[in-house]
């Protein structure tokens, strides 16, 4: 990886353009495959979790998310920092869930399981990336190895990004679990 005025790439020419998305993106590499079930111990891979962002697609079995008149289905742990009843506008890097993972998921996620809530979504606008962020050549600041950077910042061209993040706008609580035994 290499860092020069205009962004961060990759050495190898040929890894930097297939792990770059349309928006100029470069994408963390990982070894391994995205096939088979999450681990839910562990974050998602960033390629399957970019496909499901991307594609709204289920965190968990890669089927298609559940919608209906209300919107998508998203099942999110509890925020640290969210005042009571605050979901609007609350970003996101975990992707919508289908209904039978979305029950599934909290008796097999340990974060979930410290408490959760279930959403419906309308809107869910792709807003940036979670990732590492690297500073400019003969800047003095330390790497940030999980920052947020919206897609219209200048920063895009210096993060190696890991997730795919979204604003979830017109919420509605379904259901809320404070913790599962």
């Amino acid at each position: 990886m290499v860092v020069t005025a205009s962004g961060v790439a990759y050495a190898d020419p040929v890894q930097d353009a297939i792990s770059r998305d349309l928006d100029g993106v470069l994408w963390a590499v990982c070894g391994g495959t995205t096939t088979g079930r999450p681990e839910y111990a562990a974050e998602l891979h960033p390629e399957r979790q970019r496909a499901a962002m991307e594609d709204l697609l289920c965190a968990c079995c890669k089927e298609t998310a559940a919608h209906d008149e209300r919107g998508m289905l998203w099942t999110l742990p509890l925020l640290d920092d969210m005042p009571a009843g605050r979901w609007e506008g609350v970003l996101s890097a975990i992707p919508p869930m289908c209904e039978p993972c979305s029950d599934e998921a909290p008796r097999l996620c340990p974060r979930l399981r410290e408490g959760h809530l279930v959403l419906r979504v309308r809107e869910a606008e792709l807003i940036g990336v979670r990732g590492t962020l690297y500073p400019r050549p003969g800047e003095q600041v330390p790497l940030e190895p999980n920052a947020l950077v919206l897609y219209d910042s200048p920063d895009l061209p210096f993060v190696i990004a890991r997730q795919a993040v979204r604003e979830l706008r017109s919420t509605t609580v379904v259901r809320f679990a404070a913790t599962i035994p």
